[in-house]
This record gives C-alpha cells, structure tokens and sequence, in this order.
C-alpha cells in the first residue's frame, strides 16, 4: 500500500481524496500543518507527500523528505513556484494538477470584477445594517469596455470568452500566443495603456515576478480596474497601493496577494495582522480580497482529487506520469514517454 502524507489539510479536502484512496490501495495520513522546514519531519516514512500552494518545498525540505524515504510530491494544485526543482531532481519526482477547473477560476474572475465595478460588496455590507442609499454605488457598463488578458492559458481563455459574451472589446499578452483563439495580441505594454480592466492569468516566473508595478501602471488608464486570480507575486502589492492611494487604479480585486502563505486558509478574525500593506488594502472602500477560494467549486475539488490520486497511483505501479514535471522537462526522459528521470 502507497502511503501519503497529506499537508495543509482543510475540511474539504478530505471527502474527495477518502472517496478514492481505499479502491487504489492509498493510505492518506492527514496533517494540518503546512509542508516547511519545520514540518517535513512529519513525512518520514511515508513513500509520497501531497501538498499545496502555499507550502514551502525549499532544498532542505526536500532533501528532508528524501532522507525519510520520500520519492513523490504530489502537488494538489496547478502552480508550482514554491518548489526547487532542482534540489528535487534525481531525487523525488514531483507531479501536479494542471487543469482542475478552469472555468471555476475564470468565472470568480469575473465575479470579482463585477463586484468591484458594480460595488456589489460594498452595498451587501450597507443593507446588512439597513442602509439602502445608493451615494457611492455608480458603476459602468463591462459592453464596450476594453478588457486585457495576461496569460491565455485554459483558465485565460474561458475568461477571454466569458468577457466577449459581455461584448468587451478583449486584448491579450502572452509571451506564447495560441494561435487558435480569436483574441487581439499585443505587447504588455499596449495592453496597459488600452485596457479599461486588467486581469492576470499567467504563471508566476522570474520574467513574470512583479509584473504589475509602478512602471507598467504608469502606463495604464486613468481608474483601470485590476483583477488577480493567478498569483500574488505578479503584483507589486506597495506599488498596487500608491496606485489606489493615487486614485490612478479605479478599484482591484485581488483572490491572491504575495504574502497570503502564512495568512490565507486560516482564520485570522481574532489577530491584529502584523502584514501593513494588506491591512491597508482590505481597508479601501475600491479594494475586494477574497481568500484564495477561485479553485473552491465541488467539480475542481473533485477532479483535483481524482488527478492527484491518479498520480499516486501510478506513481505506486512503476507506471509513466502524465503530469509530472521537472527543471529539464525540455530535455528529460518525458520526450520519451518515461518518467523525468
């Protein structure tokens, strides 16, 4: 039987993971805890760790978890910036999900942005406590409105169609561009300065960190809309506050946030948050954050589940891994239809 260490567990997770690990022969042992240099420890003994987002799987994580006989990282989710590829390689073999749902991602986009330009958050909060004005509530139409999509991926694309079906005119930047999708290439930069929204949808790499900071939202439209769903990094989180304090940002709705990992996923309601900026950025009446919940819908969970655990499994019988990936995937044994290494 393959054994699992199963990190930064929440209720959730486990319906769809339990549902499918005794008919493949998984024994899951569940950790609430996040995957760190401090926690890895935990691992030992087991044969695969599965974890997540906001996990560290640093160099000496990973040669902690392969001194205690670790040879898998199954990783629960699509991005996976938080882990050194090359400490692993040779090592563990790590695997990911890269398509849960792209629709649950790229509709909770869009829910952001219509919360954030209709005002919706702020006029809940308002008849909660009986208050029906609506000074403040003005908002503007998505029809005709010029909508720039960074990164045109599955979750890009679904969100480019769902923007044409408000009738938004929609540009695209992606340093690789699809040649099958109906959408307006152009620079980052004319992206910028066109659009009248800008939402993220690209992977977090050493050419994508900062993405959003304060030259490119020089160049943007005076009350641009800013929509992130991908990840935090992507934004210069001080430069995205001097852009709202400035009033050059209209509003940004934010499901991720650069340093989310030791926030998000926990109930903080009782701590004075020691994270300035944050602090500062749920606090503006143009500014939405929700928790990192764009993944949350029961057909990404299950199919996460059903990915991952499929993974495992043929990671269990000495089988290929589809989603298995490495620093050398360009050059590794994967060409070949074997495994990275």
């Amino acid at each position: 039987m393959i054994t699992t260490a199963f990190f930064d567990t929440k209720p959730y997770d486990r319906p769809h993971f339990d549902a499918l690990a005794s008919a493949l022969g998984v024994s899951i042992t569940y950790f609430e805890s996040k995957l760190n240099e401090k926690t890895a420890t935990l691992a030992r003994g087991f044969d695969v760790v599965c974890a997540f987002v906001n996990d560290t799987i640093s160099e000496r994580v990973i040669d902690t978890l392969y001194e205690g006989g670790v040879r898998l990282i199954a990783m629960r989710c699509a991005g996976y910036n938080n882990i050194d590829f090359k400490a692993a390689y040779g090592k563990i073999h790590i695997v990911r999900v890269p398509a849960y749902s792209p629709h649950a991602v790229a509709e909770h986009a869009v829910a952001l942005l219509l919360s954030a330009v209709r005002h919706i958050h702020k006029s809940y909060a308002r008849t909660r406590e009986f208050n029906f004005s609506l000074t403040g509530l003005v908002g503007f139409d998505l029809y005709g409105k010029t909508v720039g999509v960074v990164g045109t991926g599955k979750i890009g694309r679904v969100f480019c169609d769902i923007c044409r079906g408000f009738g938004m005119r929609v540009l695209a930047y992606d340093p690789y561009p699809a040649a099958d999708l109906d959408v307006e290439y152009c620079s980052f930069e004319a992206l910028c300065r066109e659009s009248d929204v800008i939402s993220l949808h690209c992977p977090l790499t050493e050419e994508s960190l900062h993405l959003i900071d304060r030259a490119s939202i020089a160049l943007m439209k005076e009350g641009v809309v800013i929509i992130n769903t991908s990840r935090g990094a992507l934004i210069d989180s001080h430069a995205l506050l001097e852009g709202i304090r400035s009033r050059k940002i209209g509003s940004a709705a934010l499901d991720v946030y650069e340093e989310e990992a030791e926030l998000f996923y926990e109930d903080q309601s009782a701590t004075i948050l020691s994270d300035d900026v944050l602090m500062l950025l749920i606090s503006m009446p143009n500014v939405l954050v929700t928790s990192h919940q764009a993944f949350l819908t029961e057909e990404a969970l299950s199919n996460i589940a059903e990915t991952t655990m499929a993974s495992i499994d043929a990671f269990g019988r000495g089988a290929f891994m589809e989603h298995e990936i490495c620093y050398r995937c360009d050059h590794c044994h994967k060409r070949e239809g074997a495994r990275c290494f």
